[in-house]
């Protein structure tokens, strides 16, 4: 007899989102609906609290396989392999250079990115680059001023050719990037001049039939705050605009487009991240559909994958409390992996304050043999598919980035707002939003603005050579020539430059500032009265301070003020902070401000009590709480207590 098959929901009737709800609304009681569930994103978006089936209807990323025009779901049907990459700096020292290389090659790396000095480019130096390396097991990236592009490509194929390799098994990319320069270095290019370069890269490097020699650098904009839906929209505004300056110098459409890689960043929201990825193959291939007069052929179409390498983002990235980095890095690692990319570079965790050490490098190339070996992420060809709420997600960042692309082209493209200047005001305007959210901990940074170690200090180990080679390389060309766009930054430059920052740099600098001075100040938390509030204000105000570097002294509890103060003065604390409940303070701040009007503690009140105001009055200035800008409130408290 067969065996029946039981349908174990069958008893349970189906819930409407109506009815889902009217029971959420009901729980609420009395709040507002979409002010107290429905995210509005920095993209410009709502994101609902939940999705259902319904919310597939009508979706355009639903309906493609992997592996399949428009590529919403990747560019691979059968796998999700990507590569492992490191990057190298080459610029002084080759035979150095390959030594690390061919050391990280047996430690699970399957890409290598050089970052090479234009002043030392010969055959000689790219043959002691390169000795003993097996180009056809490896994807090899090659960074140089985009001058010498052409002239790199054309000794790779020399190298290549000497020795006896077929040129259908190499990979690799040469990051000839014009306008990168002109956003970070501020140079003032034609339009001619941009196009000459990149039609000589292509040029060159016409035997290298799998190198792709274009590079739209994003990760630069990534890096300077930009959120997904305006990394998105200038890439591939970035992107159409290489697209257009090699079609019009007499490029093939199909070897324009098969030569232009995406270098992009990886932010820290896990899912708009998976999203941002998604959209952007969609969209990016749908770009290229637009440039198939007379045909769309089948050359253009398999040209129109979008080939992305992601660089987990240095934005967020602290010095204090470096190891939370890894945290960082590892579920945007995990964003980009998901989402399908071609390659992957884990920035390791010290490098904002040394040159990362070789540990440092082998937890990074850890990081992502870990999601392959033991998460199996390579195995499995877009988990995210039918996911309701990443399924809206990716259409909602892909509905942004579109109209923001569409605004781009408008204003005459991306080259042209980079020569006005927009772009890097576009960029500076979005840096300065954020900043603010992460001053007033809207944008949380654990271990800098919110949680921070409170015995950590970071002096000792910042060195001068932080930094390393990777998209922007830090090591500086003997020669200012400027001569061929690729100078040094300078004071003066006829473009604007596009501004850099990391989230965290204001706080710790804040902290730097009390590391450096002669006297840490000591903040005492005078707790007394209702048990729960004073345990609660003093947590969050020892949080508050030791963002700051100030010592934090938190206590049980006092019967009295006096007996508070007493024990504060034996301290010798230089910050008092009352600690209890709003309907206590008026009564215990008086009396302690009766104590400390004229002492030279400074005294502070921790919340925001509906006698503040009452307060103020009677002298009271410093109140700490949840609604105060945290770093302009503590700049504030180091001018009065650092000498």
């Amino acid at each position: 007899m067969a065996e029946e098959k039981l349908n174990l929901l069958a008893d349970f009737p189906a819930i409407s989102t109506k009815e889902w709800k009217e029971k959420i609304v009901t729980d609420l009681k009395g709040a507002d609906f979409d002010k107290k569930l429905v995210w509005r994103t920095p993209e410009g978006f709502n994101v609902q609290p939940f999705y259902r089936q319904e919310d597939l209807k009508g979706l355009k990323t639903t309906v493609s396989a992997p592996g399949q025009f428009p590529y919403v779901r990747g560019t691979k049907e059968d796998n999700n392999e990507w590569a492992i990459r490191q990057n190298i700096c080459a610029c002084d020292n080759a035979r150095k250079a390959n030594k690390k290389a061919l050391e990280v090659l047996n430690k699970g790396i399957t890409s290598l990115g050089f970052c090479l000095n234009k002043e030392k480019l010969n055959y000689r130096f790219i043959k002691n680059l390169l000795q003993d390396i097996d180009a056809r097991a490896v994807v090899l990236n090659f960074t140089i001023c985009p001058c010498h592009a052409a002239e790199l490509a054309s000794i790779l194929v020399r190298y290549y050719g000497r020795q006896g390799y077929d040129f259908k098994q190499l990979y690799g990319s040469i990051n000839v990037d014009p306008m990168k320069q002109m956003l970070i270095k501020g140079k003032d290019l034609s339009r001619e001049q941009v196009t000459e370069k990149l039609v000589a890269a292509v040029k060159a490097s016409k035997r290298l039939v799998n190198y792709r020699v274009v590079g739209v650098n994003s990760v630069i904009i990534n890096n300077s705050g930009a959120y997904c839906a305006q990394e998105l929209a200038y890439a591939l505004a970035w992107g159409a605009e290489y697209m257009t300056m090699l079609t019009d110098a007499g490029v093939a459409n199909y070897e324009a487009a098969r030569n232009i890689r995406f270098n992009m960043g990886i932010g820290g929201n896990y899912f708009m991240e998976i999203a941002k990825f998604r959209a952007g193959r969609m969209l990016w291939a749908k770009i290229v559909e637009a440039y198939k007069a007379p045909a769309f052929t089948a050359a253009l179409k398999e040209a129109a994958k979008m080939n992305v390498s992601a660089e987990t983002s240095r934005f967020n990235m602290t010095i204090f409390d470096a190891y939370v980095n890894l945290l960082r890095t590892q579920t945007e690692t995990m964003s980009a992996a998901l989402a399908g990319v071609d390659e992957i570079t884990v920035t390791p965790f010290d490098i904002t304050f040394e040159r990362p050490t070789d540990f440092a490098e082998r937890i990074a190339r850890n990081q992502q043999l870990l999601l392959k070996e033991e998460a199996h992420f390579d195995k499995v060809v877009d988990p995210a598919a039918g996911s309701y709420y990443l399924e809206n997600l990716t259409n909602s960042i892909a509905a942004e980035a579109w109209k923001q692309f569409l605004a781009i082209q408008e204003q005459g493209g991306m080259f042209e707002m980079i020569k006005q200047g927009k772009v890097q005001e576009a960029v500076a305007a979005n840096l300065k939003a954020r900043l603010s959210d992460v001053a007033k901990r809207k944008e949380v940074l654990l271990g800098s603005n919110q949680f921070p170690n409170f015995t950590e200090t970071a002096a000792k180990k910042i060195k001068a050579n932080a930094g390393a080679c990777s998209s922007i390389c830090t090591c500086k060309d003997k020669k200012n020539t400027t001569s061929c766009g690729c100078g040094e930054a300078c004071e003066n430059t006829p473009v604007k430059t596009l501004p850099v920052a990391r989230a965290a740099e204001e706080f710790e600098q804040l902290r730097l500032e009390t590391e450096g001075s002669k006297h840490q100040p000591v903040a005492f938390m005078l707790t007394i009265g209702n048990l729960a509030m004073r345990i609660a204000r003093a947590q969050f105000s020892c949080n508050f301070l030791a963002c700051a570097g100030y010592k934090v002294i938190d206590n049980n509890g006092f019967k009295t003020v006096k007996e508070g103060i007493k024990a504060a003065r034996k301290a010798k604390a230089d910050i008092i902070v009352l600690c209890s409940s709003d309907d206590e303070y008026a009564t215990y701040a008086p009396e302690a401000w009766k104590e400390l009007k004229d002492a030279k503690e400074m005294f502070i009140v921790a919340g925001a009590p509906a006698c503040m105001e009452d307060l103020q009055k009677l002298g009271i200035q410093n109140f700490i709480h949840v609604r105060v800008n945290v770093l302009e409130t503590l700049k504030s408290f180091n001018q009065k207590l650092l000498k």
